[in-house]
């Protein structure tokens, strides 16, 4: 005799929670469901089995994502003499199912527990994508399939292209099961990654002039955040004889290239921001992944590509916002070209840092660093003249103006304003007048 488990159901007519039993068991290690059975085991029969075999086919098809029929089979069975429907349900390939109306959350995904259909716990959600998904984060299924596109799609048709169903499944938007990818997340309004912007004053970051953080669509956070570094980029203008040449701090070219690698190329699967830090004397752009398995600085340096998001960058390729694959780099040291500052690349085993040297900053400080240098040397050279003359003090007892002139070379003028300055600091007193006027040290 048969007794509930598992992977055994037993209802006494058809309700809606049916559904549920039969997500679950593609969850977990498929099972039965028998429709005319009550939960103590007593056959009570199905009414009317034909009509109650398409009800439970149309409820799973209607209602459970993906679509899960292919692994179903519903039929009829008499037992003491009468009609019970049976589910079979196999494990599924595509888990997790879930019901649309619910979505991959543990409202909508059930696994089998002992004799109970309970809510599947997050952990155990992420664990079927990543079973069932393989390798690739852009093309496993999206947690989230109430996703919208307003601003993909119309940043579609400004490229003068289309965005229907057809083409989002050829951009593998939507995997073969009919469900959104994460790729499909990281382009819709409800992508949870963002970027981060923080302007510094000075070279360290130890006080914030302003920061910002940017959401929604990919394509939407690469236009904000490239709007948002321009207005940080100042032009300076330089005058050659008539000519009037402008330079911007950062070539426009190596700002945009560097905002591309950084969103392209960094690892989705870890949920941290991408981080650009803006100094007085450069831009920092910090996107989480190191270099794909088996290439290295060097490998990129010379323009070798290897897609960790081959969709995504395939779509930006689409989109022409990147020309070829492997080039943003060359283009950023290209830009870079005329200057004598040159960009960084630094790697670590889950970061990947652009620097972008800002070209202006030297020459905008070199008159200011020639006047400190001035100063230090000036202040370096009154220093040892003060210490000469307070050695004197020591040898003679006192000195007199013309003593200073002759023991360090200097005018009449200068000689007379060392001597002022060290009885203002209280190093030397004065004593007598006019011709009898002496210097001694202070006690």
């Amino acid at each position: 005799m048969l007794t509930e488990g598992k992977t055994v159901e037993f209802k006494r007519e058809y309700v809606d929670d049916i559904k549920k039993t039969a997500a679950a068991f593609a969850n977990s290690d498929g099972g039965t469901v028998y429709i005319g059975i009550d939960d103590d085991g007593t056959v009570v029969g199905v009414a009317d089995a034909d009509a109650t075999v398409l009800r439970v086919i149309n409820a799973l098809r209607d209602s459970v994502r993906p679509d899960v029929t292919m692994f179903v089979d519903c039929g009829i069975d008499e037992t003491d003499g009468k009609k019970v429907v049976v589910l079979s349900v196999q494990r599924g390939t595509a888990r997790p199912y879930y019901l649309r109306e619910k979505g991959i959350r543990p409202e909508g995904v059930y696994v089998r527990q002992g004799s109970s259909t309970v809510p599947a716990s997050d952990a155990a959600i992420l664990a079927m994508i990543k079973e069932t998904g393989g390798d690739s984060f852009e093309s496993a299924r999206s947690v989230n399939q109430q996703l919208t596109f307003e601003y993909c799609t119309a940043f579609f048709e400004k490229a003068g292209l289309e965005l229907e169903t057809r083409q989002m499944k050829t951009l593998h938007l939507i995997g073969e099961d009919g469900t959104y990818t994460n790729l499909a997340l990281l382009l819709s309004e409800q992508c949870t990654h963002t970027l981060k912007l923080a302007v510094f004053e000075g070279s360290k970051k130890t006080v914030f002039k302003d920061r910002s953080e940017f959401s929604g669509s990919l394509l939407k956070q690469l236009e904000d955040a490239f709007a948002y570094i321009d207005r940080y980029n100042r032009t300076r203008a330089e005058f050659h004889g008539l000519e009037r040449l402008e330079s911007r701090d950062y070539p426009s070219v190596a700002v945009r290239e560097a905002l591309l690698n950084a969103v392209v190329h960094r690892d989705y699967s870890f949920s941290g921001s991408t981080l650009i830090s803006i100094f007085d004397d450069r831009i920092e752009f910090v996107s989480i992944g190191g270099l794909v398995k088996g290439i290295s600085l060097d490998d990129v340096l010379l323009g070798v590509s290897a897609l960790r998001n081959q969709y995504l960058a395939n779509i930006f390729y689409r989109l022409k916002l990147i020309e070829a694959y492997g080039t943003g780099i060359l283009k950023i040291n290209e830009s870079y070209s005329d200057s004598a500052l040159k960009p960084s690349v630094e790697t670590t085993s889950n970061a990947f840092k652009i620097v972008l040297p800002n070209v202006n900053y030297v020459k905008e400080n070199k008159a200011e660093a020639m006047e400190a240098k001035h100063a230090l040397s000036s202040g370096a050279r009154d220093r040892n003249r003060a210490e000469a003359v307070a050695n004197l003090c020591r040898k003679q007892g006192f000195v007199i103006r013309k003593d200073v002139e002759a023991a360090l070379q200097v005018s009449q003028s200068t000689a007379v304003l060392l001597l002022r300055k060290m009885v203002d600091d209280g190093v030397l007193v004065k004593s007598g007048t006019a011709k009898g006027l002496r210097y001694r040290l202070a006690d």
